[in-house]
Formats: structure tokens, sequence, C-alpha cells
């Protein structure tokens, strides 16, 4: 008797677990994609993180290395300029973090979004 109940308990505790897991998975595929083209060791790259933190819940942040050999055409481009911010594959901002412009832009991608429904 103490199995099943432990099993049930178990089991009841996995259902809310799978429940609040597919809740985070849907709410961050409908999230924008912040790429962070960086290298190591990037400061400034290290410097804007700490300013993105803050609003690390409305969006999800994909780092490129543009010093690995598959993103050379990255590193050409940007080999100077770093930290450079695509906002889902569009150029945003490079240098250093310009929070009002990343506000707007993810306003204007929520609002956007919102009228598709």
């Amino acid at each position: 008797m103490v199995k099943m109940f432990w099993f049930q308990s178990w089991t009841l505790q996995l259902a809310k677990c799978s429940s609040a897991l597919r809740r985070m998975c849907d709410t961050s595929a409908n999230l924008p994609v912040l790429t962070l083209f960086t290298k190591n060791p990037c400061p400034l790259c290290d410097e804007a993180k700490v300013v993105l933190e803050p609003y690390k819940h409305k969006f999800i942040l994909q780092e490129v290395d543009i010093t690995l050999p598959d993103h050379s055409a990255w590193f050409d481009k940007y080999k100077y300029d770093i930290p450079v911010f695509h906002l889902n594959g569009k150029f945003l901002m490079k240098h250093r973090v310009d929070i009002q412009k990343l506000k707007n832009q993810l306003l204007q991608l929520e609002l956007q979004d919102n009228s598709f429904r």
C-alpha cells in the first residue's frame, strides 16, 4: 500500500512537471531569438550579456562563436565589430547593447504576433 501511494504521488508530480514543461516549451517556442555574434575572449560581449540579463525572459539568446571554422563568413563580416546582435535573423545592433532599441523591436514583434492570432 505504501509503495502504491508513493507511485501515485510520484506519477502525479511527474504529470505536473510535464505540464509545466510543456507550457515552458510552448512559451519559449514563441519567443524571438536574439543572436549574439561573439568570440572568446570578448569582454564587451560579457558586458552585453550582463546588461541583457534582466530581459532574458523576453527572448532566446543564441551565441555564435565567429572563430569556429563553420562560421568563417561571420568572422569575415564581424571580426572588428563584436558584439553584434541579430533579432530573428535581422541585424539589430553592434558594439554595445541599446536597451531601448531592443525593447522597441521586441514590442514590435509582439504586436505583429498578436495581430496574427
